[in-house]
């Protein structure tokens, strides 16, 4: 089974979504040590976890997805790259319309990570003692019921997130209240689940298996200082202000959202999600 287990003294920073801006990325990985504004080797005590959605929105999408096939060329085992719904825009059936459209060229790298195996689902990770699953969006009570079969092993519920990436990309790819204005689904899928009305609605009076970490949307309007929570779950949530963060503690574990919002313009006040820990010692390998 796919674990990445994090020893003392090593680091996961663990990237939300990017949206096309380059510079943001480059900005974050220098602050996190990378040498050459971003575009240097890894420190050896980190290991980079993205959580999707690289491209779109921003000035420059063909420039991060080649920021990112550099490292990921350079660091296979240290940058694990997840697949967000815009990179799988590219990737299957369109389920959204998109205006923008990305070079010929960096869709063939997208596509050459997905077939490859250097673009998945879903990651776990167990560091200082807390076991987590990273993926774009989240994964729903229901999902992790119905399609997964409720495991309660990190590495399990991972490898059968990422076994559907071949085997049913339309369960994977399960859409939700995001697309097409449908009610919420609290079964809804990995890379479509919205963070409010589905991934935290869909736990909230349920133990949690692991603790999880998402991008893709955030339960918490930074601009607008709004929630899409319900009051139950407002109490359980605590804001980072400075990372645009959002930790919503549960029964057995919690949900880290990571997505800053980036949209045409960027963000400036944003960081990475670090856990302690960094370079990691897999236990299995990504699905081929």
């Amino acid at each position: 089974m796919s674990l990445l287990r994090v020893l003392p003294g090593q680091r996961v920073a663990v990237i939300g979504d990017v949206g096309g801006h380059v510079d943001a990325l480059r900005d974050e990985l220098a602050r996190l040590g990378v040498p050459g504004d971003g575009e240097g080797p890894l420190p050896p005590d980190l290991l980079v976890v993205q959580v999707g959605d690289l491209i779109h929105r921003g000035p420059d999408s063909a420039g991060v997805v080649a920021l990112v096939d550099r490292q990921l060329q350079a660091n296979p085992d240290r940058w694990i790259q997840l697949v967000g719904n815009h990179e799988a825009f590219y990737l299957r059936r369109k389920q959204f319309s998109w205006s923008e459209r990305v070079p010929r060229g960096t869709v063939a790298v997208l596509r050459n990570w997905w077939t490859s195996g250097r673009m998945r689902p879903a990651v776990a990770i167990r560091a200082a003692g807390e076991d987590l699953l990273v993926s774009h969006a989240g994964l729903t009570r229901g999902f992790w019921a119905d399609v997964l079969g409720a495991p309660s092993d990190v590495a399990a519920a991972a490898d059968a997130i990422n076994a559907l990436a071949h085997r049913n990309s339309r369960a994977l790819f399960k859409p939700g209240t995001m697309v097409g204005w449908r009610d919420p689904d609290h079964a809804a899928g990995p890379v479509w689940a919205a963070a409010g009305t589905e991934v935290a609605a869909s736990w909230s009076g349920h133990e949690l298996p692991f603790s999880q970490v998402h991008g893709h949307s955030s339960v918490y309007n930074w601009e607008a200082g709004s929630w899409n929570l319900g009051d139950d779950l407002r109490q359980a949530a605590r804001l980072d202000d400075t990372a645009r963060h959002v930790v919503i503690t549960l029964p057995g574990g919690r949900l880290v959202g990571v997505d800053p919002g980036h949209g045409a313009e960027v963000r400036r006040q944003w960081r990475a999600f670090e856990l302690p820990g960094g370079p990691v010692t897999p236990s299995g390998s990504a699905p081929s």
